[in-house]
């Protein structure tokens, strides 16, 4: 069987984030302040609840800050399961109010993260769900059920959830296929789900039915994952998108607004991911790609086709960019005659030693090799400033640097700081880079000596 390598290394380093997150956190135990009553959540229904009393709590020591974590008897807070993130909101404990930064979930329990322990631990308390985030959220997680529908509808239905995220600012939705997405059949899933956006499809929630009769009605089901004997089925269409599911959602399709793709990537081998936007973000996004067109519009004079003006504009640059390259070899050329008559003829060899103005590292290089053809056992070394930095070459013709014993990478290691860089290379050309152009004079004549001394 064929290793999925990408996906392992994945996992891995997940796993050792949250190992090291774990590693930095301190856990208190549990205080027990309501006992032999059981958590109910009734946040599908509604977003806030009075008279609810804290069964227990604990604190948090994590990087220096202590936060506590509150279980209630009943909760609207919808803790973070099935790639949902958590839900956020307030505590009313007498005239205390406390803001709850995440929920989680902990085997049965629901756990608020509160930035801080309410005065009396035994009132009642209101809780409220922060109600314009959740409606976010819920677009994003309806709107997830209905690309996963358009996903295997156009593309087939080896399409498989992999993973997901639903946050209030985005979704994101990971899923089993084996090339990247053509850009029309993206398309074509887009415009799939708006479709059923715009037909305002009435939500139906099966709340606890048994799993056989689930599978009985053809809902999807995530493989590998373990159900009990009762589930939730969420169906927008039954012929279209019926998927098991313990998140929150819209009640009706109408209430996303719009569905807008934004990234298509691979994120393993056989796994692409999806990212989008719903409701007022997927405006937003849209109205900046106007704006951004707009522009580019007004810096083209408004042509009538913006597409083929930019192919213009794109075939200019590449004639001017290949007469820059003409004008640079020419330019080049005649700075290699005057290096090849600067030439110092000493015992066995030639030597170059020269600062030279050229317009890239491809064009230094060029013209170093072409210098070590042109003469007779030549030893090059050239330094030059370019786009703001220091660079240098030495070069030695390979029988001489064997002859000599001469080694160009340890040259240029030892010139390098001259410059506040570094470099090597092998021993008949090496090269080193730095940050300071003005040392370029002392590391050639660092170099210089070398062979003078020879």
């Amino acid at each position: 069987a064929k290793v999925d390598m990408e996906g392992f290394e994945i996992a891995l380093h997940q796993q050792r984030m949250r190992s090291k997150k774990d590693a930095s956190k301190k856990v208190g135990d549990w205080r027990v302040v309501h006992s032999g009553m059981e958590v109910d959540f009734v946040g599908y229904d509604q977003l806030s609840v009075a008279e609810a009393k804290i069964l227990k709590y604990r604190s948090i020591d994590q990087k220096g800050k202590q936060i506590f974590q509150l279980v209630l008897s009943r909760t609207p807070f919808y803790a973070e399961g099935g790639g949902q993130v958590g839900d956020t909101g307030y505590l009313k404990v007498g005239n205390q109010e406390i803001q709850v930064l995440d929920t989680q979930r902990e085997n049965d329990l629901i756990i608020h993260k509160v930035d801080q322990l309410p005065s009396d631990v035994k009132a009642d308390v209101f809780a409220q769900v922060d109600v314009k985030r959740r409606k976010k959220i819920e677009r994003n997680h309806s709107a997830t059920h209905l690309l996963h529908a358009a996903l295997r509808e156009v593309l087939g239905t080896h399409v498989h959830q992999k993973g997901s995220l639903v946050s209030e600012k985005y979704l994101r939705f990971d899923f089993s296929h084996f090339e990247k997405i053509k850009e029309d059949d993206l398309l074509q899933i887009e415009n799939l789900v708006n479709r059923k956006i715009r037909r305002n499809i009435e939500r139906v929630e099966d709340r606890a039915i048994p799993i056989e009769q689930a599978k009985e009605k053809g809902a999807m089901m995530l493989f590998g994952e373990k159900y009990g004997d009762e589930v939730r089925v969420i169906t927008f269409d039954p012929d279209y998108s019926m998927e098991l599911c313990g998140g929150c959602h819209v009640p009706r399709s109408g209430h996303i607004g719009h569905l807008k793709i934004t990234q298509e990537t691979s994120v393993a081998s056989g796994i692409r991911r999806i990212e989008a936007l719903t409701g007022q973000a997927a405006q937003d996004f849209v109205q900046e790609e106007e704006q951004a067109l707009r522009e580019i519009r007004r810096l083209l004079k408004n042509p009538q086709d913006v597409v083929q003006s930019i192919e213009m504009l794109q075939e200019e640059n590449k004639e001017l960019q290949r007469t820059i390259e003409q004008w640079q070899n020419q330019k080049a050329s005649g700075l290699k005659d005057e290096l090849v008559g600067s030439a110092i003829a000493l015992e066995g060899f030639q030597l170059v030693v020269q600062k030279v103005e050229v317009s890239n590292g491809k064009t230094f290089k060029k013209l170093a090799h072409e210098l070590l053809d042109e003469l007779d056992y030549p030893v090059i070394v050239l330094g030059a400033e370019i786009d703001g930095k220091a660079q240098l070459i030495v070069a030695i013709e390979k029988q001489l640097a064997e002859k000599k014993n001469w080694d160009a990478g340890s040259i240029i290691r030892d010139v390098a700081p001259l410059i506040q860089g570094g470099g090597g290379g092998q021993p008949f050309f090496a090269s080193a880079g730095g940050k300071n152009p003005a040392g370029i004079d002392k590391a050639l004549e660092r170099a210089k000596q070398v062979f003078y001394n020879e």
